[in-house]
């Protein structure tokens, strides 16, 4: 493996009571391995084993599996790594933005409820812009393209629209919820819920 595999996977993080708090990159990864911050978890047939930097550092690295290139060898990439003394976890939301909004409104236009692609699908200001609306979650929803071409600058009601529900700030969830196993990497599903 290249070591642009820095920069091409993830490595999830669990706090110290081993529930999944967040995805980095192997770079982030290493460098709380090498700070003392973390552990790297070797596991084997469903059996986990924490390790120190001192201790990863000195495995064997199978060609199959993701590695970097050191002075001293070949490192393996961790796949799950364990923080020593972080006990929390973290409340996020969305980030405003079209990805925020097509997962608050659940990839249905908000006026017809018709679920589309995202090549079907924009932004649309229930207050337009032109007439003084903001850009912010109580102000946009999703929209089918062709709908909200049709609406133009006018407000739903202007132009005859029915808002299915109305658009709010999507509430802060724990962190573990919106980690996604993208890479399919089998190790994280010891620790997901759900994997997607």
């Amino acid at each position: 493996m290249t070591d642009s595999i820095l920069h091409r996977t993830s490595v999830l993080v669990l706090n110290r009571h081993w529930m999944a708090i967040d995805a980095i990159s192997p770079a982030e990864a290493f460098s709380h391995l090498v700070s003392g911050t973390a552990r790297a978890i070797w596991i084997e047939e469903g059996a986990f084993q924490p390790m120190e930097w001192e201790q990863w550092s000195v495995l064997d690295v199978p060609e199959d599996l993701p590695s970097v290139g050191t002075p001293r060898g070949r490192i393996r990439v961790p796949t799950v790594i364990l923080l020593h003394q972080f006990d929390r976890v973290p409340m996020v939301r969305p980030v405003f933005g079209f990805r925020g909004i097509w997962e608050r409104d659940g990839g249905r236009c908000q006026y017809t409820g018709r679920t589309l692609r995202p090549d079907e699908a924009n932004i649309d200001h229930v207050i337009p812009r032109s007439r003084g609306g903001v850009d912010d979650w109580e102000n946009c929803v999703l929209s089918d393209r062709r709908i909200n071409t049709r609406k133009g600058a006018r407000t739903p009601e202007e132009a005859g629209l029915r808002l299915l529900s109305v658009p709010k700030t999507p509430k802060a969830v724990p962190a573990s919820l919106r980690i996604r196993n993208s890479w399919k990497i089998e190790d994280w599903n010891y620790f997901l819920k759900f994997s997607v």
